[in-house]
């Protein structure tokens, strides 16, 4: 039975779009901030030549990309789920009827529903009229850039879930989600892409879930490598964070009730 969980996407979206002069600050701020990044990666790409199979409009497209998907997969966390514990008001959530992660998790794609039309396509335009840009070129990528864009804010719900359970053992989660939230940006392709990292580097980062979140639905955009492999890698992920995340869940919940909360 599908009940509530349509409802709660509609509520998340309804919930991030009524945040208008907050999303217009962010978007400024991101389109600064590509502005700055597409100029540094245009002077490495002056000097260098293509690096890593990324010509000019190749790198620039990554850089709007970025921009956009930042806020869509959220990925310098949240603190909701640690806050709730914390305060035990998550006695509350566990006692409704509904499945706890299933809710938070659609709740999320609404949220990154209207994060993609205020935060996502904005960037996108910018650089498609001012900069070269690498549009695809196979019909199919029109269809496997959702999917990889969805698959991606799966995966970053999960790590942002298990983030948020610590606050179980540790009450407070802020000082994890704040190291992740320094070391996101390099983990998973958003402050480099990942094929100028070193050999052993991309080797070691493509056994992990982060390229998951950005470099992956930005190689589906721009064509680069097998766009099934990297949904397969998305996939796979996805499916054992979310299952991870409902093990710690239950642990969590178990020691919530243990010591009377």
């Amino acid at each position: 039975m599908l009940a509530p969980y349509p409802q709660l996407i509609k509520a998340g979206y309804q919930r991030y779009a009524s945040y208008r002069q907050a999303a217009l600050a962010g978007l400024s701020t991101n389109l600064v901030f590509g502005l700055l990044r597409a100029a540094v990666l245009a002077a490495v790409l002056a000097e260098r030549g293509t690096v890593g199979g990324y010509d000019l409009a190749t790198a620039i497209t990554y850089v709007w990309l970025g921009q956009g998907l930042l806020t869509v997969m959220l990925l310098w966390g949240d603190t909701e789920l640690s806050s709730r514990v914390r305060t035990g008001d998550i006695v509350v959530d566990l006692g409704r009827p509904w499945d706890l992660q299933t809710a938070l998790l659609a709740t999320d794609v609404g949220r990154a529903g209207a994060a993609v039309g205020m935060r996502l396509l904005p960037p996108m335009a910018v650089g498609a009229l001012f900069f070269p840009f690498r549009w695809p070129e196979r019909p199919s990528t029109w269809l496997l850039f959702p999917l990889a864009v969805l698959l991606g804010l799966v995966v970053s719900f999960a790590i942002r879930f298990l983030l948020n359970s610590t606050a179980f053992w540790l009450l407070d989660a802020r000082g994890t989600i704040a190291v992740w939230g320094v070391s996101s940006g390099v983990l998973t392709g958003l402050v480099m892409p990942l094929p100028w990292f070193p050999a052993w580097a991309q080797g070691v980062l493509w056994w992990t879930p982060f390229p998951a979140l950005m470099q992956s639905p930005i190689d589906v955009f721009t064509e680069r490598g097998d766009a099934l492999a990297a949904l397969a890698h998305q996939l796979v992920w996805a499916a054992l964070l979310l299952l991870l995340g409902r093990l710690v869940l239950a642990r969590g919940a178990r020691r919530l009730v243990v010591n009377g909360g």
